[in-house]
């Protein structure tokens, strides 16, 4: 299959022919993004879809700006609307590429949601799964590119999606297909630093590797049956769980974005293995198991850890309480931790307070009025819409989401 099928084969099971949001393309100016914006705005213009392309200057490289330019001008010419975005501020001194690649997925994801975009489309290929292979086999943790998920940007990412339509190409194979289209493209002198695990693989590894099975409809269909109540406490079954669904469902519950560390994982694993109760903590997650359901709740000391503070929310503004509730407010209002004001609470706020795990409510959120306070996910608050996000998370993370919604 030539790479245009292959390409517009992955859009029309990925993509929603008929709708209205935008269609956005991560541009780096490399051959990659390139070949990827060039094949896209076909599909786009076939399907009667909006293309807007986003390009993030990184501040690395003497040339970032002239790379932005030339990138506006290729969204010129596909007729697509274009968005510089910028990493600002200071880098860190270890760790850049991780650093860099965190703040492109925050700032594309951002931008997705600010055009109305619900995918956001990236030019990873086969030749960066054998690099991610290569770096894993030195001793990384460098995970290997999905054609399909959910942004890792958390809570910038939330309902937006990544697609990699070109994983079954070569980036020799891109380049031979630009090249033959009268194209160019930009070379980054980074990829060629061998101070860099993807420099060194790329240099040593294959120049190809076969994409990621899908996730499989069985770990859809566990995280689809899960049980999620007001306070964004995840039930499951506790046996034959997978450790991705055990992974998943402690990230969600805790909102956090760290995925846990493997020997972490190992060892709840074994002890869900054993069929006695159990308390441990992971990514941010209690996880109280016994008999046969395991609960994934906040951990209370998370509280502390992160510090989370009491916001002033004006008339308008909508912001993600603690990783797992979207607030939109309709008037000024001051949101705060419900820990120190479960006595401030109406009296049928506070009974059905009693149904929810004593660990799991120090952070849910409570609006404050004078000495009065309103849980708005026990009751229905004036002014002002919550929506938990625990379980859509849930769900996109475990591939029960196969397409754009």
């Amino acid at each position: 299959m030539s790479l245009s099928d292959g390409v517009r084969a992955v859009l029309d099971r990925r993509l929603a022919a008929g709708s209205g949001a935008p269609i956005a393309v991560a541009l780096s100016g490399g051959g990659d993004s390139r070949a990827l914006a060039l094949l896209a705005a076909d599909w786009a213009q076939a399907h009667g879809r909006q293309l807007a392309i986003l390009t993030v200057d990184h501040g690395l490289s003497p040339d970032s700006a002239a790379w932005s330019g030339a990138c506006a001008a290729l969204a010129l010419r596909l007729g697509a609307a274009f968005h510089p975005l910028a990493w600002t501020g200071e880098k860190p001194a270890h760790g850049l590429p991780a650093a860099a690649r965190a703040a492109r997925h925050r700032l594309l994801a951002d931008a997705a949601r600010r055009i109305g975009a619900r995918v956001v489309l990236l030019g990873h290929t086969a030749s960066d799964l054998a690099e991610a292979a290569a770096m894993r086999a030195a001793g990384s943790t460098t995970p290997s590119p999905r054609e399909w998920a959910p942004s890792p940007a958390w809570p910038e990412g939330r309902g937006v999606f990544l697609l990699r339509p070109m994983l079954t190409a070569s980036r020799a194979q891109i380049r031979d297909w630009l090249a033959a289209q009268g194209e160019t493209w930009i070379d980054d002198p980074a990829n060629d630093d061998l101070r860099f695990a993807r420099a060194r693989a790329r240099l040593a590894g294959p120049d190809a590797a076969e994409p990621l099975a899908p996730l499989g409809p069985e770990l859809a269909a566990l995280a689809a049956a899960a049980q999620v109540d007001a306070a964004g406490v995840v039930a499951l079954p506790r046996a034959g769980l997978p450790p991705r669904l055990v992974a998943a469902a402690a990230l969600c519950a805790a909102g956090t974005n760290r995925p846990p560390r493997a020997d972490r994982l190992a060892r709840v694993m074994e002890h869900l293995a054993l069929d006695e109760p159990f308390i441990a903590t992971l990514s941010g997650a209690r996880i109280q198991a016994k008999a046969g359901r395991a609960l994934f709740m906040r951990e209370p000391g998370e509280l502390l850890r992160t510090g989370l503070a009491d916001q002033m929310m004006a008339p308008g503004e909508q912001v993600v309480w603690d990783g797992r509730f979207e607030i939109a407010a309709e008037r000024v209002a001051v949101i705060a931790p419900l820990a120190g004001h479960a006595a401030q609470l109406p009296r049928d706020q506070r009974a059905a307070l009693r149904e929810i795990p004593a660990r799991a409510r120090a952070a849910l959120p409570v609006v404050l009025d004078g000495d009065e306070a309103s849980c708005p996910l026990l009751a229905q608050t004036p002014g002002l819409a919550i929506r938990n996000l625990v379980h859509e998370r849930l769900l996109a993370a475990s591939g029960a989401v196969e397409r754009e919604p």
